[in-house]
């Protein structure tokens, strides 16, 4: 998805994630702002973040790592 990066729900917010903590392929990672419409961005897989690849407010394009995942 093309669009802007955000770690967190709102400036304020804690990030969803962060390196060390577990997730699931449910997990909600992040947000992907695309012609004003928010996406939750969900895992996809099991396992624990070892690298956040991309900073709140990144521009990101289709096809871009934006996180690390160590499998359980």
């Amino acid at each position: 998805m093309v669009g802007t990066f955000y770690a967190a729900a709102s400036p304020d917010s804690p990030a969803f994630v962060k390196v060390g903590d577990q997730v699931g392929s449910e997990t909600t990672v992040c947000i992907i702002e695309a012609m004003k419409v928010f996406n939750e961005i969900p895992a996809e897989c099991a396992g624990k973040i070892v690298a956040v690849l991309a900073e709140s407010g990144d521009p990101v394009e289709f096809g871009q790592s934006l996180f690390r995942v160590e499998p359980n």
